[in-house]
């Protein structure tokens, strides 16, 4: 069976979430055209203090333009896990996506 996500139960691991700013705008050439493809956000939370968490939202969901601390819901979020190596040794990205943000 592969893992292909895992939906985090929002309030107990990030608590509440506040908006922090854009991240890096992900584009690919379709069609001979750079599209944009995905967005990324940071994100403040009142639980996990030791980094800030980033939030990738495709285009669909459009361009989201809040103020910094806004209180913000993700709308179906799920994580994926990313490995890689340097050397002998392995590490992970753990990476959250969400089809759209929206104001609490």
């Amino acid at each position: 069976m592969e893992l292909k996500h895992v939906i985090p139960n929002m309030e107990r691991t990030f608590g509440r979430l506040e908006y922090a700013g854009e991240g890096k705008v992900e584009q690919r050439r379709i069609n001979g055209r750079m599209t944009t493809v995905s967005r990324s956000y940071n994100l403040y939370s009142d639980i996990q203090r030791a980094d800030d968490i980033e939030v990738i939202i495709p285009q669909e969901a459009g361009e989201k333009n809040y103020e910094p601390e806004d209180v913000v819901n993700l709308i179906n979020p799920r994580i994926t896990a990313e490995g890689y190596k340097i050397g002998d040794r392995g590490f992970t990205n753990y990476i959250l996506h969400a089809d759209d943000m929206v104001k609490a």
